[in-house]
């Protein structure tokens, strides 16, 4: 068995079944990587700084918008390693802002999952917080108040209950849901986040503690629009093109402060994985339901001669799979969601 990954623009994922012998009881799960960065990549040995960039799939990092004495850095102590970090230096509070875009045309697409790994500040401080936007923009600052398809947020305003659990505002009439992911939960051993757009206007976000605590998955629409409360001109926020994480934070004591510094180890994008499995004479080929958009394509050959059949048996839903069981003949098939 092989996978095959190299494959036209607009296919997330590609696997070869070839022949019986070749795949018997094999699995295979396929999907590309649109975009990645970690932070233990060599670029970032000496230090993070604006323009960098060791990935790909993402622009250069940007720090438009950070407040005097506000800055970057890297750190490695961390509960999740080596990590881009944004602190304060200011006695008076400041922001620190850190954000790129996400170079792919037409930002992130049906069908992907961007994945963040995070460790937040353990540290409670009147009017501080932090907060990731998945926004449309060219940098850091989009405009209108905090305008994003979607935000992520911990902000303690007035210390009153919610003030210190992470909020998910979207485009839902009723404002922000309060999540039950306290900033403790998520701070004791990061956190990872992955949201998946399942349809232009539509996601799936997972926050997982890496503590073990429960994670939390919500479903909802993306916020199309905000208005900029200074002038009133609506502000758009799709595509999602552009990822931005911002601190406002008390003084902080260096890079290594994990009371009052939020933590940054990875960013990927992924796209929508085709699983097979091979039972029999049989290939199982599954993926989620929740992309109504993608349909299963079959051919005996690749490159640009290839023709793509999707005169293939419809898929059965089984447990929130879409599933069809193809027999296994005695010539190579490849298999690909387009």
């Amino acid at each position: 068995m092989r996978s095959h990954f190299v494959v036209p623009r607009g296919v997330t994922a590609a696997c070869a079944v070839a022949g019986a012998t070749a795949v018997l009881n094999g699995n295979c799960s396929a999907g590309t990587f649109i975009a990645a960065d970690y932070a233990t990549n060599a670029t970032y040995l000496s230090g993070w700084t604006t323009n960098q960039n060791s990935g790909y799939g993402f622009s250069a990092w940007s720090f438009d918008g950070t407040s005097t004495n506000s800055s970057q850095a890297m750190s490695s102590s961390s509960s999740i390693g080596t990590a881009w970090t944004l602190l304060d230096g200011s006695s008076v509070g400041g922001i620190s802002i850190a954000g790129r875009a996400i170079t792919e045309p037409g930002g992130l697409q049906p069908g992907q999952t961007f994945q963040t790994v995070i460790q937040n500040p353990t540290g409670y401080h009147f009017y501080r917080g932090f907060d990731i936007l998945f926004c449309n923009g060219t940098d850091t600052n989009p405009g209108g108040d905090n305008a994003a398809a979607l935000r992520l947020t911990v902000f303690g305003y007035y210390g009153g209950y919610g003030a210190t659990f992470w909020s998910v505002t979207d485009g839902s009439p009723y404002g922000s849901t309060t999540t039950p992911l306290d900033f403790t939960n998520t701070a004791a051993g990061g956190m990872q986040i992955a949201l998946t757009l399942t349809s232009a206007t539509n996601y799936s976000l997972t926050m997982t503690p890496l503590n073990g605590t429960t994670p939390y998955t919500l479903t909802g629409s993306l916020a199309l629009t905000n208005t900029d409360a200074d002038t009133s001109l609506i502000v758009t926020n799709l595509p999602i093109n552009y990822v931005n994480y911002r601190l406002w934070n008390t003084a902080s004591s260096g890079p290594n402060d994990t009371t009052n510094n939020f933590f940054i180890s990875s960013m990927t994008i992924l796209g929508l994985t085709l699983n097979i499995q091979v039972v029999g004479n049989n290939a199982i080929l599954s993926w989620p339901t929740n992309f109504p958009a993608f349909y299963l394509a079959s051919s005996t050959n690749l490159g640009p001669v290839a023709v793509w059949n999707t005169n293939l048996p419809s898929p059965a839903i089984v447990n929130g799979q879409n599933v069809v069981t193809n027999p296994i003949t005695g010539s190579q098939q490849f298999f690909r969601l387009q």
